[in-house]
C-alpha cells in the first residue's frame, strides 16, 4: 500500500533547507538544546508534581529535518500496520490488485513523501509515543518513546520572531519535556491512547483507493496539481473523511485526550517560564501572533486538510481547561486527571471544566 523507502527518499529530497548557520553555530545549538532538555526535566517535574524517577528512560534526540522524516515514517509504519494490512487484503481480492499494489505503493510513497517534506519544516519538537527503535534512532525500553527536537526549525522560528534564542530554546524544551513527563509518569496513558487509535483504525471501512486519494489530494495541493478553486470535499480533514459512527465516538475521546495533553504542555511551559525564561511574555505574545496569523492560502488549505487547524484549537481549549481546573482545585487536584482513563475529561468537559471538577471532585453526600 505504501512504499515507505520511497516516502523517506522523496521527503528528504524535497524538504526545504534549514536556515544558514556555520558548523560551529550548529554544534552550539545542538549542545544547548540537549542542556535545556535535561534542565527541563527538573523544572517540569517540580511544577507539575508528577513523579518520573523510575520511568524516565526515553532518549532525547536533536535532529535535522530529514531525521524528523525518518523518525515519523518509522512511527507511521508501526501504528498503521493493522489498517494497511486490512486495506491490502481488500485490494488483493480485486482483479489486478497485485499489480495495482506494486505500482500504487510507489505512487503513494511519493505522495506521502511530499506531505512529510511539507511538515518537516514546521515542527519544533515532538514526543513520539509509538516509536520503534531503529539503527540510527533509539527509543525507550519497554515500549517507551523518544523526544525529538528539530534544531533547524527552532533556529528558523527564533529568528523569524526576533526573540532571545537561548530563552526560546528553553521554552520549546519545556513544552516537549512536559509531553515526555506525561507519558513516563502515567504508565497506562500510552496503552490507553494506542488502544483508542487502534479501535479507530479497526472501524475504518473505506475503499483503499478512496483512502489513498485523500493523500493524493493533499500532495497535489502542495505541488499545484489541483485546479484553481477546486475544493477538498467541503474542506474536511483526512481524519474526518474516514469516519463511521463508531469512529466519531472514538475520535471525540481522542480529541479530548489530545486537547488535555497539548493544553497541559502549553500551561506548563508558560507557568515555569517566568522563573527560568526571562523573556517568556514576549515569546508567548509573538508566538501566539504567529499561530493566529496563519500563512498563505495554500498553507491554510493544507492545514485544514491534514487536520492541523484542529491541533491549534486543542492548544487553546486544552490550556484553558487546565488553567481553570488548577485555579479551582490546585495542581494536586488537577493531577487527579491522571488517575485512570475514567478520570480523563470528555470532549464536552474540555469546553466546560466545571463539569469535570463536579464529576471527579464531587463530595459524597451525607
Amino acid at each position: 500500500m505504501v512504499d515507505w523507502n520511497i516516502a523517506v527518499a522523496t521527503a528528504t529530497r524535497l524538504v526545504r533547507p534549514g536556515p544558514e548557520v556555520s558548523r560551529d553555530e550548529a554544534r552550539a545549538v545542538v549542545a544547548e538544546l540537549r542542556r535545556h532538555a535535561k534542565a527541563s526535566e527538573g523544572h517540569v517535574r517540580g511544577f507539575t508534581r508528577l513523579n518520573t524517577d523510575e520511568l524516565h528512560d526515553t532518549p532525547v534526540l536533536v535532529v535535522d529535518r530529514p531525521g524528523w522524516v525518518r523518525a515519523n515514517v518509522a512511527g507511521f509504519r508501526e501504528i498503521l500496520k493493522p489498517l494497511l494490512s486490512k486495506m491490502q487484503q481488500r485490494r488483493g481480492s480485486t482483479p489486478g490488485g497485485a499489480v495495482l499494489g506494486a505500482v500504487g505503493g510507489k505512487i503513494t510513497g511519493v505522495e506521502l513523501g511530499i506531505l512529510l517534506a511539507f511538515l518537516a519544516s514546521r515542527v519544533l519538537g515532538q514526543y513520539e509515543t509509538f516509536a520503534p527503535a531503529t539503527h540510527d534512532l533509539p527509543a525507550g525500553e519497554n515500549g517507551g518513546g523518544r523526544l525529538l527536537l528539530v534544531a533547524p526549525n527552532v533556529v528558523h522560528v527564533e529568528r523569524e520572531l526576533d526573540v532571545d534564542p537561548h530563552d526560546f530554546r528553553l521554552w520549546v524544551c519545556l513544552h516537549e519535556e512536559t509531553h515526555r513527563t506525561q507519558f513516563t509518569a502515567v504508565p497506562w496513558l500510552r496503552d490507553h491512547l494506542e488502544g483508542e487509535i487502534q479501535a479507530f483504525l479497526a472501524e475504518t471501512d473505506v475503499d483503499p483507493m478512496a483512502f489513498l486519494e485523500r493523500i493524493r489530494d493533499a500532495a497535489q495541493s502542495l505541488i499545484g496539481g489541483r485546479p484553481e478553486g477546486e475544493e477538498n470535499d467541503g474542506g474536511r480533514s483526512l481524519v474526518e473523511l474516514v469516519q463511521t459512527p463508531a469512529q466519531r465516538e472514538i475520535l471525540g475521546r481522542l480529541t479530548a485526550v489530545m486537547s488535555l495533553l497539548e493544553g497541559h504542555a502549553d500551561y506548563v511551559m508558560d507557568g515555569v517560564g517566568p522563573d527560568v525564561v526571562p523573556t517568556v511574555a514576549e515569546i508567548r505574545e509573538k508566538f501566539q501572533q504567529r499561530r493566529d496569523k496563519g500563512a498563505s492560502r495554500l498553507d491554510m488549505a493544507l492545514r485544514k486538510l491534514l487536520g492541523l487547524d484542529a491541533k491549534l484549537r486543542q492548544y487553546r481549549e486544552g490550556e484553558r481547561f487546565v488553567r481553570v481546573v488548577v485555579d479551582q482545585v490546585g495542581m494536586d487536584g488537577f493531577n487527579r486527571v491522571w488517575t485512570s482513563p475514567n478520570t480523563l475529561p470528555t470532549k464536552a468537559e474540555i469546553a466546560e471544566p466545571a463539569d469535570w471538577i463536579a464529576r471527579v471532585h464531587r463530595k459524597t453526600e451525607p
